[in-house]
């Protein structure tokens, strides 16, 4: 049991630590200072939810009917491309970036839903958590459920330990400088994400 738990808390880890939408999001706000406790709790619930149907088998329902994981590309590419194009923008006007805590603040709500749509519509979590991590799980029969239990626990440390260790960054973003190389970084990454999306369902 705690081998097959430490083993799906290391292969989680091996998942989600990488730039892409998810994570990106989650640093700014840390950096931010925003909403840091609930958009923490999103990203690791979600997670959890996504490794459960993963294990209970919902992983063979995207092989049967691969049409559905299409649709989800081509949703998650849109909402990944106009995220960028808000990144780009707030990269081209260095007016609108705040270093420490923002004048302007994003409201929960609307941390909330970004949070959520950049989970729930990138095609990337479903093949990773349900397809990839489900599989995995599964190979490891009755103690299944502890591998899934590790690799939820690797996702609370990850997105932790990024949301809150953000604000050690502090002083390299109290220059707007580092806030518009942070929004351009990002905004190349949700526009290859994008286009590795469309050319997958396309294929």
């Amino acid at each position: 049991m705690i081998l097959s738990a430490l083993a799906g808390f290391g292969f989680g880890l091996s998942l989600i630590v990488a730039i892409g939408a998810q994570n990106a999001f989650v640093l700014r706000q840390g950096l931010r200072r925003e909403h840091v406790l609930a958009v923490v709790l999103v990203c690791a619930l979600s997670d959890a939810a996504l490794i459960l149907l993963g294990i209970a088998g919902a992983g063979a329902v995207f092989a049967a009917f691969p049409a559905a994981l299409v649709v989800v590309r081509y949703a998650g590419a849109a909402f990944l491309l106009v995220y960028a194009f808000l990144a780009a923008r707030r990269a081209w006007r260095p007016a609108a970036l705040e270093a420490g805590v923002p004048a302007v603040r994003t409201s929960l709500a609307a941390a909330l839903a970004t949070c959520l749509a950049l989970t729930w519509l990138n095609p990337h979590v479903y093949l990773d958590t349900v397809v990839l991590l489900g599989s995995v799980a599964n190979a490891h029969g009755d103690d299944r459920w502890w591998f899934g239990l590790g690799a939820a626990l690797g996702s609370i440390v990850w997105f932790t330990a990024l949301g809150y260790g953000a604000r050690l960054l502090q002083p390299v973003f109290a220059r707007p400088a580092a806030w518009r190389v942070l929004d351009a970084v990002i905004a190349v990454t949700m526009v290859a994400i994008a286009v590795s999306l469309v050319v997958g369902a396309a294929h």
